[in-house]
């Protein structure tokens, strides 16, 4: 006999502009109608899920790398909803599945296991950025974004193409040791950020290892006119570009890096990032 389920959502209240917490009312009227149990908690989060079979995030990245670190032993299958400002793990997840399609399969499917990394003490789903990134994350922390997916992070990201200064960083892991100037590090276990930015093509979230992504100092002009490859995920071929793949690596630089954790802002001096495989359950 299958297992009744009793989910709890838990929603990220400012995510989206409000868009989250409009979500959750949906995704709970939904569950009323299918005589589903149900707990929605907003404001405050329980402190743990001992009682439920399944819990449900509503929010962006930034909600499910808060959730991860605040829960980082949680065991349940997970399903998360587009509800927050950068939804790049949704969109590998689910891709372009109505709000119907998904329900149904949040309901239905099996759980899978799915990749996860820690970088230092942190805990992260999609991906580390180092650099440019890092700081576009730095400009838009405790602002409000009216829009959602890339034309959230455009504004900032257009200034910073023009005034950036790339940094130097040493990169070592058993695959690759290399240092110099870069305009960015991406170090991916989904294949985009930034609300739609391709930046690791080729990268799986489930197959055990990261996709390292470097781009080297480049003039704003070159930055302005290869953006649009990279959004794409055309650019892996550029002689700009250097890629691998590795289950772990160490970052340094003498000055504090301006680095991001599934958007999330984060600086340092050296990055322990490790790879984490199957370590939490998705049902997607």
């Amino acid at each position: 006999m299958p297992v009744e389920k009793n989910i709890s959502i838990v929603c990220n209240s400012l995510a989206g502009g409000g868009k989250a917490i409009g979500l959750s009312k949906r995704i709970t009227k939904e569950l009323q109608k299918r005589n589903i149990p149900n707990t929605l908690y907003s404001a405050e989060w329980p402190v743990d899920f001992r009682n439920f079979t399944d819990v449900w995030i509503v929010g962006g990245d930034g909600t499910l790398n808060y959730f991860f670190n605040r829960y980082p032993g949680i065991k349940l299958p997970l399903v998360v909803f587009n509800g927050g400002t950068g939804n790049d793990v949704h969109a590998v997840l689910y891709k372009s599945q109505s709000f119907d399609e998904q329900l149904q399969v949040a309901l239905t499917a099996a759980p899978k296991p799915v990749d996860a990394g820690r970088c230092n003490e942190r805990y992260f789903i999609n991906g580390v950025g180092i650099g440019f990134e890092g700081a576009v994350a730095k400009s838009l922390t405790g602002k409000k974004k009216k829009k959602s997916g890339k034309a959230a992070f455009m504004g900032t990201i257009l200034r910073k193409v023009f005034f950036y200064t790339s940094k130097t960083y040493k990169t070592v892991s058993n695959e690759y040791n290399i240092e110099g100037q870069r305009l960015l590090i991406s170090v991916m276990n989904g294949h985009r950020a930034g609300g739609g930015f391709h930046i690791a093509p080729e990268s799986a979230i489930d197959d055990g290892l990261f996709d390292v992504v470097l781009v080297d100092k480049l003039h704003p002009f070159q930055r302005l006119r290869w953006l649009p490859v990279i959004e794409k995920g055309k650019h892996l071929e550029l002689s700009f570009i250097k890629s691998f793949r590795t289950k772990k690596l160490v970052i340094t630089s003498k000055e504090a890096m301006d680095t991001h954790l599934d958007g999330e802002y984060y600086c340092a001096k050296r990055l322990e990032i490790e790879m984490l495989p199957s370590k939490y359950l998705f049902r997607y």
